[in-house]
């Protein structure tokens, strides 16, 4: 298969924009919670859609009278907390466009983003981000920005009450100035190398996906359904998640530091949760190493391949009696326990960001998770494909959702079109021509699509390694499986040019005391000193010969080094999406790479 395309379900009317998903909430009989926030009490207190429209109203007159004009962009720079959806549908409101900004961003970052916008103002989280911001804008003389509310303190009560002059009348002429084609946000690309790139995503991006996509999405996505947000709204997931869940009536909660993450969800009892695959990898290796820590390994490693086994026999239709039994012990042993650490009542989560991972899949599908693993990017507006309770094949991204397409290009490049896929870059009509081709948006990655439309990732096209032998290589199939350990935090494959595959390990610094422990070497052993423990390269070392059975003798790695520290956001390895910057870290650890070339080959 080379193309596939499906029809939207849902037709817009053009001088729709996002605004409109919320009066329509408001004039629900039922008046729904459209976001629920802990307060002084430590309760969940909803806000309900009529509540949420009248603050919203406020705010954005506040915006008018501050001279925030129609197509006026605003910048928000803050944690995922419930005030960064409340102003940024307040921008829209006031008919203008948000600009995120990523809450750890440097004064440099923060600059590009408002100066290359041209932003006339700024939300700020706390006093820490306003002074980040003001460096910024002193720093490259941005006098544009004639505002800096907080979020905190005193700011969004100014703003409320400098609008307290702006007729309804004209603020509702405003509200409704923008249509579908129109700009809604612009979303700079976290980039794993050069300046980020503005993507111009329109209300008509918003709106018809979210409206097609709840019609494939609507029996986990709906007026009963509930989430909790910790992903930072500054990327493109969460926030179209946001979107769609105004959209269905769906309930938000936030969690902004992920060190109350599981008491959150205890508390609130989401319905769905959205996560990347970094975060299901974490709660694996950590449910594995607290198993092992307790001396309850053995029986652990029995229930997932249960669970693995259960779910593959489920999606072929192949459910035998021993099995089940099976499947039924381990669930009050094991999976029941796991499902109510996530508060009990999650059935579905959805994944984007990079490739969760077959056996992954089948594990969380197995314990009564089931993972909709979904695709797409910044420019797409999120998910060009996802697999849905209805339409699902573990392995693959799904199929495209209504209203999009996907191509198959002679080189292994996906392409997409359809209601996901971006204007353009800001101020950068000269990318046009490598960005799209025949009015197809071309992705970067690399796949395949089978005869039911369903999408499988393959890799990265500009990731893809060519030897000195000329063999060509995809990284992130070596990567995904040696990661999957809980023992490895992160792995990066090298090896273009080289006359072999090479890789550089990280260790992950919360499962390794325990690692340590069971294999008899103190845990207080500092994550340098096991970079060099023999026994810590030997486990590294049979993990990369278990994946490299995956590959041929010419695609396997040779020889690798276990870095002495983590690729992280803060020593910049990583995007705040959690994607490794490859181009960096070969960078920054180029002398390692270059030693390991200059020794002689591993066995």
């Amino acid at each position: 298969m080379r193309e596939f395309s499906v029809p939207p379900l849902v037709n817009v009317a053009p001088e729709t924009n996002i605004t409109d998903l919320v009066i329509r909430q408001a004039a629900e009989p039922s008046d729904p919670a459209l976001f629920a926030k802990l307060n002084s009490a430590g309760e969940w207190q909803d806000i309900r859609a009529t509540e949420f429209l009248k603050d919203v109203s406020a705010l954005a007159k506040g915006l008018i009278a501050s001279g925030v004009g129609a197509g006026d962009r605003v910048g928000i720079m803050s944690r995922t907390r419930y005030e960064w959806s409340l102003v940024d549908f307040a921008i829209w409101f006031a008919g203008g466009i948000s600009v995120p900004i990523y809450e750890t961003s440097s004064p440099s970052q923060v600059a590009w983003n408002l100066g290359d916008s041209g932003a006339v103002a700024a939300f700020a989280e706390s006093a820490h981000h306003e002074d980040v911001i003001r460096q910024a804008v002193t720093a490259e003389a941005l006098d544009s920005v004639a505002h800096v509310w907080q979020l905190e303190g005193g700011g969004l009560d100014a703003l409320r009450s400098a609008g307290s002059g702006v007729s309804d009348e004209e603020l509702e002429a405003r509200r409704s100035s923008a249509v579908l084609a129109d700009v809604a946000t612009i979303i700079y690309t976290s980039g794993t190398t050069g300046r980020p790139k503005g993507c111009e995503l329109t209300h008509g991006n918003f709106v018809e996906l979210s409206e097609n996509a709840l019609a494939s999405l609507g029996n986990v996505v709906n007026n009963d359904a509930k989430t909790i947000m910790f992903l930072p709204l500054a990327h493109v997931f969460a926030r179209f998640i946001s979107v769609l869940a105004v959209a269905a009536g769906a309930k938000v909660a936030h969690t902004p530091d992920i060190k109350n993450l599981l008491a959150d969800l205890q508390s609130f009892q989401p319905t769905f949760i959205l996560a990347v695959p970094r975060v299901f990898e974490k709660v694996f290796n950590s449910a594995l190493t607290k198993a092992e820590d307790g001396g309850k390994g053995a029986i652990f490693h029995k229930a997932v391949e249960t669970a693995i086994a259960y779910s593959t026999a489920q999606q072929s239709g192949s459910l035998g009696l021993v099995l089940r039994v099976k499947h039924a012990v381990f669930d009050r042993l094991v999976y029941g326990k796991l499902r109510a650490a996530m508060g009990g009542q999650v059935s579905h989560a959805v994944s984007g960001g990079g490739p969760l991972g077959e056996r992954l899949g089948h594990f969380f599908h197995g314990i009564g998770l089931q993972i909709l693993e979904g695709y797409g990017l910044t420019e797409t507006t999120a998910p060009i494909t996802v697999n849905t309770p209805s339409l699902i094949k573990i392995g693959t991204v799904g199929a495209p959702l209504p209203g999009n397409a996907v191509k198959i290009a002679d080189d292994g490049e996906i392409l997409a079109k359809g209601v996901c896929v971006m204007k353009g870059y800001y101020k950068r009509d000269d990318l046009a021509a490598e960005t799209f081709v025949d009015g197809w948006f071309r992705t970067g990655d690399i796949g395949e699509l089978d005869e039911q439309g369903f999408l499988k990732i393959t890799g990265r096209k500009k990731e893809i390694i060519v030897t000195a032998g000329g063999k060509n290589v995809v990284p992130a199939q070596l990567e995904d499986q040696i990661r999957a350990d809980a023992l490895v935090s992160q792995v990066l494959v090298v090896g273009d040019n080289r006359p072999f595959i090479g890789a550089l390990v990280t260790l992950d610094e919360e499962a390794l005391p325990g690692w340590l422990e069971r294999h008899g070497l103190p845990a207080s052993t500092t994550t340098a000193d096991a970079a060099d423990n023999p026994l810590v390269r030997a486990a590294v070392q049979e993990l990369i010969s278990h994946a490299n059975q995956s590959v041929s003798h010419a695609e396997a790695i040779k020889s690798f080094r276990i870095v002495p520290s983590d690729f992280t956001e803060a020593s910049g390895h990583l995007t705040p999406s959690l994607k490794v910057k490859r181009a960096q870290v070969i960078k920054d650890f180029d002398a390692v790479i270059e030693e390991m070339y200059a020794a002689p080959k591993a066995s």
